[in-house]
């Protein structure tokens, strides 16, 4: 893991000084709200329905044991005992005082977080693959090349007042596990022809308003040159990206209205006049960074282990856990789990403190001290013995933890839509909670294989229902919640936008919605076949009949 210099603690702390004295201002009346917003924005704190937010960075959802103790003492002190994990590998608190941020910036800044730049017209987290230098298909491990964009892109003066926000995703692997075609700029890492390792780069995707897939506009850029590339494309569109309207001020639109090649003609014309020598990373700085990324001390180890596959022929439950819930390590001997954050009946993403402390306990004692949260709101611990397994999980048992529901129809993604959000124009979590109760039985899920779920609860997308297998968007009709239905989305390497099978539908109407399309699936689908790949054989018309069948409509 990256661990912060004595430059990096400087540099935030001067932050927090700084805004300690911009919140006492506000809190004297020496700024105006609308003073003040730009500024809270810039530190992570947002004014939502019922009180302030604070979004923490975790950059590319790298976590160590450490750090989840302190966001835990957080919760307890500051908030309402628990914290909730975000589709940008960040973590929100709901409910801190503004007077508390300061000290909670503190807090954070003794363990080597902070908030800078989780929001505001700037670019943001950057996030990347959370099996990152564990995955068997890594061409190279992308946490590295993500620390690097975040030193460049912190307070960069050139970049601070964006025509919007602005969000990069990096992935080292073969299969996509960063969702980096729905992102801003997506940055692959790939080998060419001649064995060369560098990066492919996407611009111009987003969810949103005016959901879109990004495209490509360097098929192979030397891994040298990235900073200096990056350098040339956000000058592009600081430059000609929309300011008279919000709405279509993101670089998809810039991209989507002059096209891909006149966009890629003038980032390569910029390109031309930078100075790479002084923009790039200098090698010595780089190798510094990808040093901290190093692999942990493993042990030597068979690449199966007898005690764990003991304790799978002897108990069916841990098993189940196993099968959907363990991702293979490149390491013989280890595994990679998943914890899941989705028990039935509980907000999608949510942790206790208590389930915090005991997530850090674990990773110390069985992951060297090491943790990622997931674009989808769940945890992991990376490099765990697998004969450690079985008493892992009877740990996470024991907290509430041990869901064994990774990827399946109840692994649902939710923003948290009208409970908390003052953009919301409906409850997510709700609808989540009624889905996974309708969807509970274990057996079932399995009978129903891998199917995400995605639920926003307004236009934003914050819950990324464009690219779930089955969408959910909740918005405000005539007065009522209605609920509109996409199916076929993706957000991997074959990132799809899902389509709309019918009008909106009341949040009572939903369960047996989905229940209806669920069935068709069951009915229709070849031996093994998953959900997506049904939507895509199929096709949406059997669907759209099954939701049509009887669906109580939102009042019209």
């Amino acid at each position: 893991m990256y661990r912060y210099d004595e430059f990096d603690d400087a540099f935030v702390r001067d932050r927090v000084a700084q805004f300690r004295d911009q919140v006492t201002r506000r809190l004297s009346g020496g700024l105006t709200e609308d003073e003040f917003k730009p500024l809270r924005l810039k530190n992570g704190v947002y004014l939502q329905l019922h009180a302030y937010m604070l979004r923490i960075a975790i950059p590319y959802g790298t976590l160590s044991a450490r750090q989840m103790r302190q966001l835990a003492r957080i919760a307890e002190t500051y908030d309402r005992g628990y914290g909730h994990f975000t589709t940008r590998q960040n973590l929100q608190f709901n409910w801190p005082k503004l007077r508390d941020i300061p000290d909670i910036l503190e807090l954070l800044a003794d363990v080597g977080m902070h908030c800078i730049q989780t929001s505001g017209n700037c670019i943001r987290n950057v996030t990347a693959d959370h099996f990152a230098g564990v995955a068997a298909d890594e061409i190279e491990d992308p946490r590295p090349v993500a620390e690097l964009i975040r030193q460049w892109s912190s307070l960069h003066p050139e970049f601070d007042y964006l025509p919007r926000k602005f969000k990069i995703a990096v992935t080292g692997a073969t299969h996509d596990r960063a969702a980096i075609l729905a992102h801003d700029v997506g940055i692959a890492i790939v080998r060419n022809a001649a064995g060369e390792i560098g990066y492919r780069i996407i611009v111009g995707g987003g969810l949103g308003r005016t959901p879109m897939i990004g495209k490509v506009v360097r098929e192979f850029l030397p891994k040298p040159e990235l900073l200096a590339y990056l350098e040339a494309m956000m000058r592009v569109y600081n430059l000609e990206g929309r300011r008279d309207n919000k709405y279509k001020a993101r670089v998809k639109i810039l991209v989507h209205e002059i096209g891909i090649e006149e966009f890629r003609a003038r980032v390569e014309a910029e390109y031309a006049t930078i100075d790479g020598s002084a923009t790039n990373a200098d090698p010595a700085e780089a190798a510094r960074i990808a040093a901290y990324f190093a692999p942990p001390a493993y042990e030597t180890l068979p690449a199966e282990s007898p005690a764990f596959a003991a304790a799978k022929a002897a108990n069916p439950a841990f098993a189940a856990w196993v099968e959907n819930n363990v991702f293979p390590h490149r390491q013989p001997g280890y595994a990679a789990l998943t914890i899941s954050l989705k028990a039935i009946g509980q907000p999608p993403g949510d942790a206790s403190a208590a389930q915090m402390r005991a997530v850090a306990d674990l990773a110390e004692r069985y992951s060297f001290g090491e943790i990622r949260v997931t674009h989808h709101q769940n945890l992991v611990l990376p490099h765990v013995r697998q004969a450690d397994l079985f008493a892992l999980w009877q740990a996470l048992g024991a907290a509430d933890l041990a869901e064994a529901n990774v990827g399946l129809i109840t692994d649902i993604i939710a923003c948290p839509g009208l409970d908390y959000c003052a953009l919301a124009t409906a409850r997510s979590i709700p609808i989540a909670q009624a889905l996974a109760k309708r969807f509970a039985d274990p057996a079932r899920q399995r009978e129903i294989g891998p199917l995400e779920i995605k639920i926003s609860g307004c236009i934003n997308a914050c819950g990324h229902h464009h690219v779930g297998h089955i969408g959910i968007l909740g918005l405000e009709k005539r007065g009522a919640e209605s609920y509109q239905i996409t199916l076929g989305g993706d957000a991997t390497e074959n990132a799809a936008l899902g389509e709309i099978i019918g009008p909106g539908i009341a949040a009572e109407a939903v369960p047996d919605a989905i229940e209806r399309l669920v069935e068709t699936y069951l009915a229709l689908r070849e031996k093994d076949e998953p959900f997506i790949a049904a939507i895509r054989r199929l096709g949406l018309a059997p669907f759209k009949a099954a939701f049509s069948g009887e669906v109580r409509h939102a009042a019209a």
